[in-house]
């Protein structure tokens, strides 16, 4: 596990962003980037359509998803299609949604998608967020789907938020080359350092078979010795 600590927010969407590009560009092979919800991974996006990689050979799909309607203003996929994949020449993989459909059944289908994608190879990077409570994708504390062993993508209801979500769980975030956690903000330092005592969802990253790398900017890096 590396910890990076960048100036400012600017410094980690330029420094993340061109971290991705590099991978992508020095790749031999179909490129798998998982992606995240929220404003802090949404700059890194800005920043990316900007540099020039080969993104004809990338696979996008999402680490999580609000189980909302995709043109709903809280859908991550909407987000990183207009941040990103609407500029560049990616396909951009989003789960199912119908209000004929259970969250569940949308899970299953995303798996059978992303299973797809990767066949016998690991997802290349996945871009993470961390909430105040140390959620990573939707992975949050106290949940079902923390104790996923065997699928890719699953259903998750949150009791604090009353809501349902889509998610990634640690099975397949574990397989991925590189996992990049982004957080910025003094409202994150006190997860970023309950994560990196490995007391948080987040905390488990490191648990898997690849790098993990923690960007973040000196305020969220504030109770980090």
């Amino acid at each position: 596990m590396e910890v990076i600590v960048h100036d400012t927010p600017a410094d980690v969407a330029e420094a993340t962003s061109r971290r991705v590009t590099g991978l992508i560009t020095g790749s031999n092979h179909r490129f798998s980037l998982g992606l995240a919800g929220g404003s802090t991974p949404e700059a890194t996006y800005k920043e990316l359509r900007g540099r020039g990689t080969d993104w004809d050979r990338v696979d996008a799909w999402l680490s999580d998803e609000r189980w909302v309607p995709p043109d709903h203003e809280r859908s991550n996929g909407r987000m990183a299609a207009a941040a990103l994949l609407d500029h560049v020449d990616a396909v951009f993989h989003r789960p199912r949604w119908s209000d004929q459909l259970e969250a569940s059944d949308s899970a299953a289908y995303y798996e059978a998608t992303l299973r797809s994608i990767h066949g016998v190879d690991p997802p290349d990077v996945v871009m993470l967020g961390v909430g105040e409570d140390g959620h990573t994708a939707s992975l949050f504390p106290g949940t079902e789907a923390l104790n996923e062993t065997s699928r890719w993508f699953v259903a998750n209801h949150v009791p604090s938020l009353d809501e349902d979500r889509l998610t990634a769980t640690y099975h397949l975030l574990w397989q991925a080359r590189v996992l990049m956690v982004l957080a910025v903000g003094q409202s994150k330092a006190a997860a970023v350092k309950a994560s990196l005592d490995g007391t948080t969802p987040a905390g488990r990253l490191g648990e898997g078979k690849g790098e993990v790398e923690w960007h973040l900017d000196r305020d969220a890096a504030a109770l980090l010795v």
